[in-house]
């Protein structure tokens, strides 16, 4: 099959889930507020997408010490950065994959290793979703090049289908060893952008998979399977995500037309 992803785009329950959060986020975007306000929209889903993101990391600090700038643990500050980052990376996404990520990585990792940046090149026991060991170097350096030319051009999927897989294949491979998740869930939220779903980066889909509670973990193990049942129940996983995203930045809309 030419594109690797067509199949997973039509298992079970997939192409009305991906209906579904389009239509969320089509309701977002017809929000008043963003005719005025839409950049200040987009920073806040920001702040809040980078506090989940790192909470989901096991650094869970309210969004109020955010704020007043009162956070110091690296993980939080790795995820702020990566997530101030974003907008100037959406380009290159596109064309040189590897290398956004090998960037994220440096932001995300910046005081939690001493080489941020470079893909791991030993077999690694960090495991901080508990899903197991991660693949080999080799295997892994396999599975990334697949993934770099899918976003690079290489599937007509729809963008969460794609989003869905990056996301996934970069914690579970875990290809630098530390602050994976981080960089997975900034680049499930870069694809969104740049291939059409989300292109305002409005929606907090970090806060989705947080508001999901448990159903991560075992929606990443779903997907560990490789069955077409584990992995349908992930991308249907992150299209919740974008629906409960799209819900808690229309949440900023209302409070801020009050």
């Amino acid at each position: 099959m030419s594109d690797p992803l067509a199949v997973i785009a039509e298992l079970p329950g997939v192409p009305e889930a991906v209906q579904e959060a389009r239509e969320a986020v089509d309701r977002l975007y017809g929000h008043r507020v963003l005719r005025r306000r839409s950049p200040e929209v987009s920073a806040e889903s920001a702040l809040r997408g980078a506090r989940a993101s790192a909470a989901l990391e096991g650094a869970d600090v309210p969004l109020e010490k955010l704020r007043a700038g009162e956070a110091t643990d690296a993980t939080v500050q790795g995820a702020l950065r990566v997530s101030a980052e974003l907008g100037r990376l959406g380009k290159t996404w596109r064309t040189a994959p590897r290398q956004v990520l090998a960037r994220l990585h440096a932001l995300a990792a910046a005081g939690l290793t001493a080489d941020p940046g470079r893909p791991r090149t030993e077999p690694t026991s960090v495991d901080p979703m508990g899903l197991g060991p991660a693949p080999g170097p080799e295997e892994t350096g396999v599975r990334m090049a697949a993934l770099a030319d899918l976003v690079a051009g290489g599937s007509g999927a729809p963008a969460l289908v794609l989003a869905a897989i990056v996301h996934a294949e970069l914690v579970v491979l875990r290809p630098f060893g530390v602050a994976d998740g981080v960089v997975a869930r900034a680049a499930e939220r870069l694809t969104l952008v740049e291939h059409g779903l989300d292109p305002k980066s409005l929606t907090a889909v970090e806060v989705g998979h947080v508001d999901l509670g448990g159903a991560y973990v075992e929606a990443l193990r779903a997907y560990q399977t490789g069955t077409a049942a584990g992995v349908g129940a992930w991308v249907r996983h992150c299209a919740s995500a974008v629906v409960l995203g799209a819900r808690e930045t229309t949440a900023i809309c209302e409070a801020l037309s009050r």
